[in-house]
């Protein structure tokens, strides 16, 4: 073999050695998301707390805990309505579990919301729990629900004016509430893909009810 030829195959041969140790150590990236905007769900603890059938934790549940909004999810969503789940991928790491018991009341509920909407953002499980927190933490509540002492009677559009009054700079639309069995049930806010607040769409719903009780925290 002539001599220059040699060295344009070992060239070759190592350049493709090293782009295959490099592809083994470059971890795969998560699958491309297909979704129109992110849904914050903030549940109202006292609510589910007061359904005989849920599940209930100490953390969120226990008398004198005082429990008043709690994270319940960032749902990927389209204009339309939501994405179909599809539950799956590896479980939420504990070190993460523990930063996550912050703003989720219990661990089966992160590996949840993780396996089934987080999987369908396109991020990782760290980037998808930042944008979590990130979302949650430009949310005022409204002083009205940490003073509440007992049931009030509030109506969809007045627990939503609440939130506007409280986040200023969310646009118009950006709130929307949901009811169970006429008490208010959670607080749904809208976010762009970059977690700009936006106004919500169709498919984050809305409370129907003229008003709802929504009770006080334990």
């Amino acid at each position: 073999m002539h001599f220059w030829t040699r060295i344009t195959v070992g060239l070759l041969v190592s350049a493709v050695l090293a782009t295959g140790i490099a592809a083994k150590k470059k971890p795969a990236k998560p699958a491309a998301a297909n979704f129109s905007y992110y849904l914050l769900t903030l549940s109202w603890a006292p609510d589910f707390c007061a359904i005989p059938t849920n599940p209930k934790s100490p953390a969120e549940c226990g008398k004198g805990r005082n429990v008043g909004f709690v994270v319940h999810g960032l749902w990927p969503q389209l204009d339309q309505g939501r994405l179909p789940q599809r539950c799956g991928g590896n479980p939420v790491s504990s070190d993460l579990v523990v930063v996550m018991l912050n703003y989720i009341p219990t661990e089966g509920l992160i590996q949840h919301e993780w396996s089934c909407h987080g999987t369908q953002s396109g991020l990782s499980q760290a980037d998808y729990f930042a944008a979590m927190r990130k979302a949650r933490d430009s949310v005022k509540i409204p002083p009205e629900f940490a003073s509440l002492n007992r049931s009030v009677k509030w109506s969809p559009a007045e627990i939503e004016a609440k939130f506007e009054a409280a986040n200023p700079g969310f646009p118009k639309g950006a709130f929307r509430t949901s009811c169970t069995k006429g008490s208010l049930q959670e607080a749904r806010i809208c976010f762009s893909k970059d977690l700009t607040p936006q106004a919500c769409t169709a498919s984050a719903g809305e409370c129907n009810m003229q008003s709802m009780t929504v009770l006080p925290p334990q």
